[in-house]
């Protein structure tokens, strides 16, 4: 499971569909209508606030509302409509990694769009977050898996 902490405009078409997937994924573990993942260590971010599934909710409407924008044909009845201003603090550090990892396996799987985020990333200078996460100085996350 991965659900980045990244925009989801980053993502080409095969990583937004996973990411709708895995975000569903998650909200049946927080609903408690699967068995698996529950322990998973991305979900413990959501875990942890006082309403998980209105911040996991939020986070799958940012990613609903890319999904719409590119004429995509997700069911938003698969998830809640609540959302949330608040933000969930996600470091600096962990966001670097996150978007490097995925210019990684974009570089290999979609050049086309390995090559606009680069130059979008060039351009503003800052990667841009899924809005429900605030970025805060840091190292990577403890809880990631980072690859060598």
């Amino acid at each position: 499971m991965r659900l980045w902490s990244l925009h989801p405009g980053y993502l080409d078409s095969k990583g937004l569909v996973a990411l709708w997937r895995e975000g569903l994924l998650a909200r049946a573990v927080l609903t408690g209508k699967t068995k698996g993942y529950t322990h998973h260590p991305q979900l413990n971010r959501f875990k942890i606030q006082d309403h998980p599934l209105l911040f996991l909710d939020t986070y799958l409407n940012h990613v609903y509302n890319e999904a719409c924008a590119r004429g995509y044909n997700f069911n938003q009845e698969k998830i809640g409509v609540n959302c949330t201003t608040r933000q969930i603090p996600v470091t600096s550090g962990q966001l670097s990694y996150e978007f490097h990892h995925h210019q990684r396996k974009l570089q290999k799987r979609d050049p086309d769009t390995y090559l606009a985020t680069k130059r979008l990333m060039d351009k503003k200078g800052s990667i841009q977050t899924n809005p429900v996460f605030k970025v805060i100085p840091g190292d990577i996350e403890p809880w990631e898996k980072v690859e060598k």
